[in-house]
């Protein structure tokens, strides 16, 4: 699998900690001591091998590459960049719910669908349906006349 960072190991995902931090400074375009500054600041929270190694992933080179957009190109101090980093990653959870929702009312709807149906199959065939635009009157029978007294 390749994308934009270049070649990943065979069977690597995009969040598969791959790159030594030499690998992802030349990756990146950036120095390693940057990418230090980056991990301290929590800008970027690479993986960490068994000896404590930082360890890139591919996602984590494209974060690097947007911190250093953002500070370079936008003016974007690193303080800021950090707060659209964490807005962007929210905003990534709550798409990822909404989707989780949607699913599961889709799902419910579904059920509820097939509930109605189910109910609709056990009503009697020889009822029938009534018309309640019409009006009902109710009669009443008149009081009797009552007879003038004498």
């Amino acid at each position: 699998m390749a994308d934009e960072t270049g070649p990943l190991p065979p069977g690597a995902s995009q969040d598969a900690p791959v790159f030594v931090i030499s690998i992802a400074a030349e990756l990146s375009g950036l120095h390693a001591q940057t990418l230090r500054s980056y991990d301290r600041l929590g800008l970027v929270s690479p993986g960490r091998s068994p000896g404590g190694g930082r360890r890139y992933s591919a996602r984590d080179i494209a974060l690097l590459r947007e911190v250093q957009r953002l500070s370079q190109e936008e003016g974007v101090n690193l303080a800021g960049v950090k707060r659209i980093i964490e807005l962007e990653q929210l905003v990534d959870e709550l798409r990822e719910q909404v989707a989780e929702l949607h699913e599961q009312l889709a799902a419910a709807h579904a059920a509820a669908e097939q509930a109605a149906s189910m109910i609709h199959q056990t009503y009697r065939r020889d009822l029938v349906p009534v018309d309640r635009s019409a009006q009902v009157v109710v009669w009443q029978p008149r009081a009797p006349r009552r007879r003038p007294e004498p």
